[in-house]
């Protein structure tokens, strides 16, 4: 009988909505175990740990109890283990040669070959997954810049939020700013004397203060 070591993690609390709570993933791992006839020998966790790093105490504990305690680790979703698809390959050439891997959700087992090759492709998959939402959301969000429409954060000099708070209006006074600006550095000055120039014809950052040159120099490019 294959003994294995049980692996659960939780970032936040609120993943105990999505389904991913630490009682969830721990009844699904006794399940599978129960099952596939392998004995449990105790399960690991780590709250509040996130997976952009495998240097989480109790991964590092369950890792260390392979090879001693039991052969096997297993995982309710290979989420928990990590996102990152380097960090898995440094955990199957560093343990997951030697030792099983084993996912219920994505019916993962590394004591077959079969098994190696699905959470190979299950992972490169995530990974791509991954960075295509990551390249549509920048898409988006530049779209939306381009249109003058909100995008979150600190409203850009020069603009005003319109009565509905969705898209950006050219805000006239700070735009009489911005062209004083422009036409000051075309001068050649320094942007710190650009802003010193601005605040002797009385323009002045928002809250009354002295432009800095970093602002100086965002809003005359």
């Amino acid at each position: 009988m294959t003994k294995a070591i049980g692996y659960i993690r939780v970032s936040t609390d609120k993943q105990a909505d999505q389904g991913q709570s630490l009682e969830v993933q721990e009844l699904k791992i006794k399940q599978y175990c129960s099952l596939y006839d392998l004995e449990l020998v105790e399960i690991v966790i780590d709250s509040g740990a996130s997976a952009k790093t495998l240097d989480r105490q109790g991964l590092q504990k369950a890792l260390k109890m392979l090879g001693k305690e039991a052969d096997a680790l297993i995982i309710s979703k290979l989420d928990r283990l990590t996102r990152r698809v380097v960090d898995l390959g440094n955990l199957i050439d560093s343990y997951f040669q030697k030792y099983s891997l084993l996912s219920v959700s994505e019916q993962v087992d590394t004591r077959t070959p079969t098994g190696r090759l699905l959470l190979n492709l299950l992972s490169s998959v995530s990974q791509w997954e991954r960075e295509t939402i990551g390249q549509r959301t920048s898409e988006a969000m530049q779209h939306k810049k381009s249109k003058l429409e909100y995008t979150g954060g600190k409203v850009p000099y020069g603009y005003s939020l319109d009565e509905d708070g969705i898209n950006l209006a050219e805000n006239a006074e700070e735009q009489k700013v911005i062209v004083e600006a422009k036409e000051i550095r075309e001068g050649g000055l320094s942007l710190r004397k650009v802003s010193d120039e601005l605040a002797v014809k009385g323009f002045l950052a928002r809250g009354g203060k002295k432009f800095t040159a970093e602002m100086i120099k965002r809003i005359t490019q």
